[in-house]
């Protein structure tokens, strides 16, 4: 009863429980953090900002008020020098509205939200080059090649990684050939959905979880996907590092951001901005959303089957379109090849095409033939 009275009494806790995605959270308390900075809100721990921040605000609503004016006029001012944009600021007054809410500070927002500047309907970035991706994968951490490839072939959220499990990856089999892998998105939570990565996506996978399972860990339906490092010593009563194979650890979206982030930085990729620009050409994670969304387009997928493999909202349709499994499938092995990152397995793809192709032309060919044999057998037998 103790334990439910606090609960319901920090402010912190609440909006902390208010946030289901741990990468969100992550935005969420960074933009907090620089919004108390701002007012000058002094406190030991982050919590105890919030909680600070919510009994004076419900104490004197005025204040609170007048806190968030300050720091949108001061943050507007910013747009306008070009500092930031729009969006920023807006996503910063959405984090404040938020906590306001949940701890029960009454804001006039339409006040606030009023006098915000538009922010711009698309970012001003772009999707990364075939070649820049596989200058990611050379990154020296063997994670990074199957966490590329499964993104760019299926266009998932960062944020997916954080329900990945081994048996959420189903390979799809024809005629003895593995084609395609479907993937359960977000596992058993209401976002749930299913998408596809490529062979190229798969086998990398595969490869993965093989090296794991060689090196001792026990692999199964429920193994996360992608886990921390280990230790590949033998342990010892001093050792320090108790990451073991045998101890795996969920990777989660935030490691896996910045392990992405790591390897920009290492392979010359990313630089530090020039004065004045204010993002980098093409997003740490994102930006591989954005390559599947843009490949799969130009590669002539159906639009509104690349919105529901990506897991986004078709509008309208989402009542009435229905394509089935087997349909959508179809038409994503049309474009396989161009979600294909290796030029080794893209030519071992046309190799394959090619030669299936000679199968059918060799069969034509003995059809043919034996439909000319059975000719010229019926006109000498008609002769005789």
């Amino acid at each position: 009863m103790e334990l439910q009275k606090e609960t319901q009494a920090d402010p912190y806790i609440i909006f902390e429980y208010s946030i289901r995605s741990p990468h969100t959270k992550e935005s969420y308390f960074r933009r907090l953090r620089r919004f108390f900075d701002a007012i000058s809100l002094e406190g030991p721990t982050f919590q105890s900002r919030c909680n600070l921040f919510a009994e004076k605000g419900k104490q004197d609503p005025n204040w609170a008020f007048n806190c968030i004016l300050t720091f949108v006029l001061r943050e507007k001012q910013r747009v306008e020098n070009r500092e930031i944009t729009g969006g920023t600021l807006r996503n910063s007054v959405k984090t404040i509205k938020t906590f306001c809410e949940v701890a029960d500070i009454l804001i006039p927002w339409k006040k606030i939200t009023r006098g915000l500047p538009r922010m711009k309907r698309y970012a001003d970035d772009r999707a990364p080059t075939l070649e820049e991706i596989k200058k990611i994968i050379e990154y020296p951490d063997r994670r990074l090649r199957p966490i590329v490839n499964t993104m760019t072939s299926s266009g998932i959220r960062v944020g997916a990684w954080d329900y990945l499990k081994w048996g959420h990856v189903i390979p799809v089999n024809r005629n003895g050939r593995i084609v395609a892998a479907k993937v359960i998105v977000y596992a058993g939570e209401p976002d749930e959905y299913y998408t596809f990565i490529t062979p190229e996506a798969y086998f990398s996978l595969v490869s993965w979880m093989e090296f794991r399972s060689s090196s001792g860990e026990s692999i199964n339906v429920e193994s996360w996907i992608m886990r921390n490092l280990w230790n590949t010593l033998r342990p010892t009563e001093n050792s320090i590092s108790r990451k073991t194979i045998n101890k795996p650890e969920k990777l989660n979206s935030i490691g896996i951001k910045r392990l992405i982030e790591r390897a920009l930085w290492t392979q010359g990729l990313r630089n530090k901005l020039a004065n004045g620009k204010r993002r980098h050409q093409f997003q740490t994670d994102h930006g591989f959303r954005k390559w599947f969304k843009t490949q799969s387009e130009i590669s002539g997928m159906k639009p509104i089957n690349v919105e529901i493999l990506m897991g986004h909202s078709v509008g309208l349709s989402d009542s009435y379109y229905r394509a089935t499994e087997s349909e959508l499938l179809q038409d994503y092995l049309k474009i396989t090849d161009s979600l294909t990152i290796n030029e080794e397995n893209r030519l071992r793809k046309k190799v394959e095409n090619l030669q299936i192709e000679k199968s059918r032309i060799d069969q034509l060919e003995l059809t043919i033939k034996r439909l000319e044999d059975r000719y010229k057998s019926e006109s000498n037998q008609n002769s005789d």
